[in-house]
């Protein structure tokens, strides 16, 4: 698909997910990979939190992002990638409101991956000796909270965009 267009593609998706976290009553927090930068960004500094994100693998990152959010005090915590273009407000406040009831909530890729994972306690085990980005996370997400003797709810399985394939299905579904 070229560079210019994977550039396009992943800056709609940066919007998308702006939109979608923008339109929540929740503190929301901006993990960046590169470092937090100087000048203003697409993501308002007042609606934000911003951070530098640890270094390590995929489970490494969010199991730092949780940590740090529930030292800050947060007792629900969600967190979202943003390669998920039909990501809404609605889900977000939907894994929040989940959590009365469930210990954990998680959103299925339709990829065998999830979406978002919301925890109301820290639990560090979910992302420990995990193989990422392969079919088998959610399974095996699943069977750790089950372990743990946690509840959970599943949301709405969504796909996420990780090849021209993805991109081209969900041009096809919109």
């Amino acid at each position: 698909m070229g560079v210019e267009e994977a550039l396009r593609i992943y800056r709609l998706l940066l919007d998308k997910t702006r939109a979608a976290v923008m339109g929540t009553t929740c503190e929301r927090w901006l993990f960046y990979s590169d470092g937090v930068p100087t000048a203003e960004t697409e993501w308002p500094r007042h609606l934000f939190v911003e951070h530098n994100q640890r270094e390590g693998d995929l489970g490494l990152r969010m199991e730092d992002a949780f940590d740090r959010a529930f030292r800050g005090g947060a007792e629900r915590v969600v967190i979202v990638g943003s390669d998920c273009p039909e990501l809404s407000s609605h889900i977000l406040e939907q894994a929040f409101a989940a959590m009365d009831n469930v210990d954990f909530v998680v959103g299925p890729a339709s990829d065998g991956g999830y979406y978002l994972l919301g925890m109301k306690v820290f639990e560090p085990a979910v992302f420990s000796g995990m193989v990422w980005s392969t079919e088998e996370v959610l399974a095996q997400t699943l069977e750790r909270v089950r372990a743990m003797g946690k509840s959970y709810l599943l949301l709405p399985t969504l796909a996420d965009i990780d090849e021209a394939s993805d991109w081209e299905a969900y041009q096809q579904r919109t």
